[in-house]
C-alpha cells in the first residue's frame, strides 16, 4: 500500500522574544523588543517537501534581523493593519515582502503583529512558476525588497496560507499542501509590481544606522552618547536623528536605550556567573535602580527573573 505522507503542524509558544526567534526552523534571527511589556510569541509551522508556511504572531513591537535558509526566497505577508519597515522601508498596505536566502535583513514589526511567511526552495518555486505558465522576472525579484501585489491576490494567499494551517491534514498529503501553497504565492509574484531599488540618499541613511548599531554594539560597555555617535560617524545631530526616524521609526536615544536593555536582558538568561549589577555595568548602566526601573518598564519584570544563575 502506497503511504501518503500528511504535513505535520507545530505550534510553539515562547515568553521571550530570542526564544521565539530561535523557534523558527532553519531560520538564523536575533530579536530586540522595542516596545514595553511582557512579550508572548505563537509560532505556527508547516514543513513541506519544499517550503515551509508559517504564522507568526508577536505581542510587542520588534526589531527583527533575520536570514533564511540558503537556495531559498522568503515572502512575507503581514496580517497586520500597522506598518511594518523591511531594511527601513516602510510596507505598504497591499505590499509582499521579499529576501532571499543567506541574505540578512531587518525588520521592524509594531505590537500586536502578525505576519504570515512563506519559504521556498527556489528551483520548485521556478519550476511550478514553469508548469502554470507564469512568467517571472527572477533577476529582479530575487534583488527585492518589496512587492506590490493586487489586493485580491494578496487576500486569496492569506485565506489559503490560513486554511492550510488551520487544517494541515487537508487535503490530504504534503505535496497536495505545497501544491496549494505555490499556486496561492505565484500570482502575486506574477501580477504584482517590483519596488525599484532605494534611492542613494536613502541608502545612506541605512548605512550611517548600520554603522552606529555596529558601533555601540562594539562599545557596549562604554556611556556612549549622541554626540559621541555624530563625531565618530561624522554627521550632524540633526543628520542622525532624522536618519534614526527615517529606518528605524525612532530617535537615536531611544534606541540606544532600548539596544542596551535587550543586550543586558540576553546576557542575564545565558551568562550563568554572571549576577544582575555585573551585567548591568557591561552595557553601561551605572545606576542599578535606573537599570531596574527601565528593564521592568520595557519587559515586564525585573532583571533578576531572567538572571540564568537566580536572583541577585
Amino acid at each position: 500500500m502506497h503511504h501518503i505522507q500528511a504535513p505535520a503542524l507545530r505550534i510553539v509558544e515562547a515568553m521571550d522574544a530570542d526564544e521565539h526567534a530561535s523557534n523558527l526552523t532553519n531560520w538564523e534571527q536575533c530579536y530586540d523588543q522595542t516596545t514595553a511589556g511582557v512579550f508572548h510569541g505563537l509560532l505556527e509551522e508547516l514543513q513541506l517537501p519544499a517550503m515551509q508556511v508559517f504564522r507568526e504572531s508577536t505581542s510587542q513591537g520588534m526589531r527583527q534581523s533575520c536570514c533564511v535558509w540558503p537556495d531559498a526566497l522568503w515572502f512575507g505577508l503581514p496580517y497586520s493593519a500597522q506598518a511594518t519597515r523591511i531594511n527601513g522601508r516602510t510596507v505598504a498596505p497591499n505590499g509582499v515582502l521579499v529576501r532571499p536566502g543567506n541574505c540578512e535583513f531587518e525588520l521592524i514589526t509594531p505590537a500586536d503583529y502578525t505576519i504570515f511567511g512563506i519559504v521556498v526552495r527556489q528551483d520548485t518555486l521556478h519550476d511550478a512558476a514553469q508548469r502554470l505558465g507564469y512568467a517571472i522576472d527572477w533577476e529582479r525579484l530575487r534583488g527585492a525588497e518589496l512587492v506590490h501585489a493586487s489586493p485580491a491576490a494578496r487576500q486569496q494567499c492569506l485565506h489559503t496560507l490560513g486554511a492550510l494551517l488551520q487544517h494541515p491534514h487537508h487535503p490530504g498529503d504534503a505535496d497536495a499542501t505545497q501544491h496549494a501553497a505555490l499556486a496561492a504565492l505565484l500570482p502575486l509574484i506574477d501580477t504584482g509590481v517590483v519596488e525599484r531599488e532605494v534611492r542613494d540618499s536613502f541608502a545612506r541613511r541605512q548605512r550611517i544606522v548600520a554603522k552606529a548599531r555596529d558601533y555601540l554594539l562594539a562599545h557596549h560597555d562604554q556611556a556612549i552618547t549622541v554626540p559621541d555617535l555624530c563625531q565618530q560617524l561624522f554627521v550632524s545631530r540633526r543628520t542622525l536623528q532624522y536618519c534614526f526616524e527615517d529606518v528605524l521609526g525612532m530617535a537615536p536615544l531611544q534606541y540606544l536605550r532600548i539596544l542596551r536593555l535587550n543586550g543586558a536582558r540576553r546576557d542575564l538568561r545565558n551568562k550563568a556567573a554572571s549576577t544582575v549589577s555585573d551585567v548591568a555595568a557591561d552595557w553601561s548602566f551605572w545606576h542599578f535602580s535606573q537599570f531596574s526601573s527601565d528593564y521592568r518598564k520595557l519587559f515586564g519584570h525585573s532583571p533578576s527573573a531572567d538572571c540564568s544563575s537566580g536572583p541577585h
